[in-house]
């Protein structure tokens, strides 16, 4: 028995998010609206000896993207020796695209068996993506019917998040992110999972320690008359996130709460008050929580790990 760190990047839009779903009471059968669920449908393809059960690093909603997550799996050749990585890599990507499936496995590395690809995870980077309209008219109640009649690049259909709003002040946005550094209580933005176990009731479970929040200019993903037309029409802005490890829905309401900032809903005090009072109970129902379709998580990050290369190619 081997164990494998697959190296992988999917686009979410498709799926229901990255984890299959177990349902105990059922017979046993693969989840393919998932991106874990197709992974281990294709790894049949090499016929191990052992069940496939994968584990993942990082958990995705649906219609997350991810740059690059990483997965494990213990995989038993028949006669005893381990794969060739560039050919776990290549069959993977090519039984993938045959099921035309947006999943892209980057590389492929050996790792010793006491190896937990969740666990052993030292931070985490997401980045969330949005555009803010440049001449967006006031608000008269009719800027969310606007969002559907305003240009937006097909090339960034579920991959950005196109905001319309009466004013807009990036650095505003800037200035409060300093108030999510450190560590904070972040219950209040922890959305309530389904998922229940006893860590998640310990008062401690939702502590958790932000290393850095950077605000940037990003840029359009469109291509020729509709490149110029999007950065005529819109300001394109980068929120890059980074910790050890996030809350259920953690990162979307921090972009969330900035967002609602930037547009005028709300003020610093709000933000100050739902870290200082942390429940769920604080939670600011102006906010709207950032839509999934501008979330990617950039990179999973390991002690003495180089970023993965892509060995397909």
């Amino acid at each position: 028995m081997h164990r494998y760190l697959l190296n992988i990047s999917y686009i979410g839009t498709t799926f229901r998010g990255i984890q299959k779903t177990v349902n105990k009471l059922d017979q046993p059968r693969l989840d393919t609206n998932s991106v874990q669920g197709c992974l281990e449908l294709a790894l049949r393809v090499f016929r191990p000896t052992n069940e496939i059960q994968t584990v993942l690093s990082s958990r995705t909603d649906a219609g997350v993207h991810a740059l690059h997550s990483t997965v494990h799996v213990d995989l038993e050749r028949y006669d005893g020796q381990p794969y060739a990585l560039t050919t776990l890599t290549g069959v993977l990507n090519r039984t993938l695209d045959k099921q035309r499936l947006p999943i892209r496995v980057l590389s492929t590395e050996l790792v010793p068996d006491s190896f937990h690809c969740r666990y052993h995870a030292i931070g985490r980077t997401y980045l969330y993506r949005f555009a803010v309209a440049r001449n967006s008219p006031v608000d008269d109640g009719k800027l969310k019917n606007r969002g559907y009649e305003a240009f937006i690049p097909v090339e960034e259909l579920d991959r950005c998040y196109f905001l319309q709003a009466a004013s807009f002040d990036i650095e505003r946005l800037r200035s409060a992110a300093r108030l999510f550094l450190g560590i904070h209580d972040f219950r209040t933005f922890m959305s309530v999972s389904r998922q229940k176990g006893p860590s998640r009731d310990h008062p401690m479970f939702t502590v958790r320690k932000i290393d850095e929040i950077n605000i940037r200019p990003g840029h359009s993903l469109a291509l020729n008359a509709h490149a110029k037309l999007a950065n005529e029409t819109y300001d394109h802005w980068e929120i890059e996130i980074k910790a050890k490890s996030f809350l259920y829905k953690q990162v979307r309401r921090i972009v969330g709460t900035l967002l609602a900032l930037g547009t005028g809903k709300i003020d610093e005090k709000c933000i100050y008050q739902m870290l200082t009072i942390p429940s769920k109970n604080s939670w600011e129902p102006r906010i709207l929580l950032a839509p999934a379709c501008g979330l990617y998580l950039c990179q999973v990050h390991y002690k003495d790990r180089d970023p993965p290369q892509d060995q397909s190619s």
